[in-house]
């Protein structure tokens, strides 16, 4: 349990700290001390895969377009369907600041 709680903690504090970053160079310094270049391009594969399963894009336009393997999308399409709305909520707020 200790295991547990402790990951749990070091994850909460991982959070709050990518809430302290206030503006996109932060986010920039801030990740490329946190992750690799490979790490950081596979999140944001991730999230333009969603972005275009949400707009009607098929897995081949995907595929092309991202590079992003089949597995990749089918994952990221089960947690659009079944997920804890995570996407749903960044990609609408996104939607939100593009118009404004």
């Amino acid at each position: 349990m200790q295991l547990n709680k402790l990951k749990k903690e070091e994850i909460e504090q991982l959070f709050t700290a990518i809430l302290q970053l206030k503006n996109m160079d932060e986010c920039y310094r801030f990740f490329e001390d946190l992750c690799t270049v490979g790490e950081m391009k596979s999140l944001a594969q991730r999230l333009e895969v969603a972005r275009m399963l949400r707009t009607g894009y098929t897995y081949n336009q995907i595929e092309a377009e991202t590079g992003a393997s089949t597995a990749t999308i089918s994952r990221v399409k089960r947690c659009l369907h079944y997920g804890t709305d995570g996407y749903n909520l960044v990609l609408e707020r996104l939607d939100k600041k593009e118009i404004s």
